[in-house]
This record gives structure tokens, sequence and C-alpha cells, in this order.
């Protein structure tokens, strides 16, 4: 029975990985993940205390992503991402490195502190439109926005789910550990716009000296002070050992009231953006790997994971976490790793974030937000080519693992 569990768990999670990344017809991911979990729990390849046990772990996870979304999807309706590419096309001037030192700033604030969803779904396509009215090529600027949704995304607890897994199972307060990923962060930002602005040199020098400046427009100064205050909330409540999915709903509830007061949006869309099929897709996708740790896998992983906090230790560990992400994609990545390294310390689980979070890069399947980004790029008539994509992240992907494990050590 362990065996034929071990081998059907391992199948259905691949199946369940291939219909996120092809999603026949349209449906949603949960449509395979669901039934997947389900049959698994049947024929007792997992026991349904551990199921319920591993739904109840992410249901706070969920909730919290759930909040960020909706929050993320109202600043949208208030004008903030609207706001970002009149600044954007403003500051460059007709100047394409301008432009891109502009995409990286906003790019990585949004993703650390709206989500790296907001900067695939809502920001994307206002950089394509960006770059389109500067009559500038969009590739270097769309693709710094896949970039950063995944590795600007290890500053803080909200900026990624994978994050917020990690959050749970480092012990650590809010502060803390944007304290210890700050240095991290500034690193792989600095090495990915050095890497950018070679690689892309050619795209960059090309100017349209005839394109014409907008007129500027002022940032929702509502949004931006909710917004701030959510962050604020994420402080207090870890420290006062409160849920941050609180502070984010109560943004969101602020921001959702004053949208449906003026008909700004509607209780339906608000549903939509929540995304309640993808959360349901995260649960049982959770209850997935935890079958196929159970069935094996952690016993051959907890033999390549290096043990200790020294910084070969945090160098393997991250290895190991990035190439675990490009095999199975970096959510499944980090459910697997978490249990086997949190006896080892916060360094080490943070190790795990920085592998799963930056190692995406360096494939299409390493992430979920990958896989929108390129559906998002399609949307706009705009193909990525694969050699391309993976020559950018064998030159990003390698350099910024190393100096970012490098730099965690110093800051342990």
């Amino acid at each position: 029975m362990n065996l034929f569990a071990e081998i059907l768990a391992v199948a259905l999670l691949a199946l369940v990985l291939a219909a996120a990344v092809v999603r026949p017809r349209g449906l949603p991911e949960a449509v395979v993940a669901v039934p997947a979990a389900l049959l698994l729990i049947v024929i007792g390849a997992i026991p349904a205390a551990h199921a319920v046990e591993e739904v109840v772990r992410l249901a706070p996870v969920a909730g919290f992503l759930v909040a960020v979304l909706v929050l993320a999807r109202l600043c949208a309706d208030e004008g903030l991402f609207h706001a970002c590419g009149v600044w954007l096309a403003r500051a460059a001037a007709g100047r394409p490195e301008r432009l891109l030192g502009g995409v990286f700033g906003i790019a990585s604030v949004v993703t650390a502190v709206l989500s790296l969803d907001a900067t695939v779904v809502l920001l994307t396509p206002v950089v394509f439109a960006t770059a389109r009215r500067l009559g500038v090529p969009p590739k270097p600027h769309v693709h710094a926005c896949a970039h950063l949704s995944n590795s600007a995304s290890v500053l803080l607890p909200v900026s990624n789910l994978t994050n917020l897994l990690a959050f749970t199972a480092s012990g650590l307060s809010f502060t803390a550990f944007a304290g210890l990923m700050a240095l991290p962060w500034l690193v792989v930002l600095a090495v990915e716009y050095l890497v950018f602005r070679k690689f892309f040199a050619a795209d960059l020098a090309v100017r349209d000296d005839t394109a014409g400046v907008p007129e500027p427009v002022a940032f929702p100064r509502f949004a931006l002070v909710t917004v701030a205050l959510t962050l604020a909330g994420f402080v207090i409540t870890s420290a006062l050992g409160v849920d941050p999915a609180w502070a984010a709903a109560a943004g969101a509830l602020v921001l959702a009231v004053r949208a449906l007061l003026r008909r700004r949006t509607t209780a339906g869309a608000l549903v939509r953006a929540a995304s309640l099929p993808f959360l349901l897709f995260v649960l049982a996708l959770g209850v997935v790997v935890r079958s196929v740790v159970d069935n094996g896998l952690a016993d051959g992983l907890r033999r390549l994971i290096p043990a200790g906090s020294g910084l070969l230790a945090l160098l393997g560990i991250a290895v190991v976490a990035a190439v675990l992400a490009n095999l199975i994609n970096n959510l499944p990545a980090v459910l697997v790793m978490l249990p086997l390294t949190v006896p080892a310390g916060s360094g080490a689980v943070l190790a795990v974030l920085l592998g799963v979070n930056i190692g995406p890069n360096l494939t299409y399947a390493g992430s979920l937000a990958t896989l929108l980004w390129r559906r998002v790029v399609h949307d706009h008539d705009h193909e990525v080519n694969l050699k391309e994509f993976t020559r950018l992240g064998l030159l990003t992907v390698p350099a910024c693992l190393v100096l970012s494990v490098v730099a965690l050590w110093l800051v342990l």
C-alpha cells in the first residue's frame, strides 16, 4: 500500500500542477486539485485527520490571501496603478533606461506591499501601456515585472503566499522577518537591475523623441493612506500575537465600503477579486503535497538538506529549494521543505524562502505568478521567447541566490 500510495500521490501532484499550468478550457485550478485531494483521502493515502490538519494549518494563510487580493483590486479601482503608469511615463521622459529604473522601483514596492499577484495582474498591463505610449520596446520592462514578482517578494511576510507559510513556521515577528530579509532584498534588486541593463542593452537604446508626455495625475490619497495604515496594522497585530489577516481584512473593508458607496465596484466584483477557486486550489494542493511528503518524499529530501545554520548549509538549503521549485512549483516546494527545515531555526526557513522565491525566475513552471504573467503578456499580443527567458534566468538566478544567501548569513 505504501508504494502504491507514494506512486499515486506523486502522479496526482504532477497532474494537479500540469492542470494549473495548462488550465484546459480555462477551468479553475481547483477543478483537478480538489478531486485529487479527495481521492487520496478516500483510498487512505493520507489519513482524513492529516488532511484536516493541513487545511486548518493553511486556512489563516488563505484568509490573508483573500484580503490582500481584494485590497489590491480596490487600489486599482481607486486609480493607484493608473497613476503609477502616468508617473512612470513622465519620469522616463522618453528614455527607456529611466523607464526600467522606474519599473524596478514601483514593481519592487508593489510586490512587497500588495503581493506579487498585484504586480503580475495589475501592474504589468500598465507597464505595457506606458512603454507603448513612449514608443519604446516593452520587453525589458514587462520581463522586469515577471522577475520582480518573484525575487522582490522576499521582503515582507505579506509579499507572497510562500512568505506567509514561512512566516507562520519561522516564529518571527513581522518586523524581525522584514529586518532579516531587507539586505537580501536589496542585493537581489541590485543584481537583477545590473543584469537587465546589460541583457536588454539593445532594447534600452531605442528611443522615440516624438512621443508625448501625459498630463500629471494625482495619486489617490485615500488608497495610499489605507495601504500605509494596513502595513502599520501588520506590525501591530504581529507584536500583539494577533493574526495579521485581521489588519488586511480591515484595510480591504475600508476600501470596499468606499468603493461600494461610490459605485466604483460591486459585490460580485469583490467576490471575483477574492479568487475563491484559487484558494480552494491552495488548500487542496496542500493536502496532495502532504500525502506525497508522508509517503516517502520527506525521507528522500531529508538526506539532501544540509544540517546546521552556517553559510554553506544555508546555501545548500536555498539551492535544494530552488531546484525543487522548478521541478514541482514553488508553492508545493515550500510546503514540502518547511517541516524539514523548521528544526534548524529561522535562518534555514528564510533560506528556503530565498530558494523558492528567486529560483522560479529560471523556468515558466517555477511559480504560478510566472504562469499568470505569461497569460497577461499573451493577452497583450506580445509573445515570450522561451530561450531568451531561460537565458535571462541563468544570468540572474544563480547570482541572486548566492549573494542573497550570503547577505542573509551576514545579517543573521
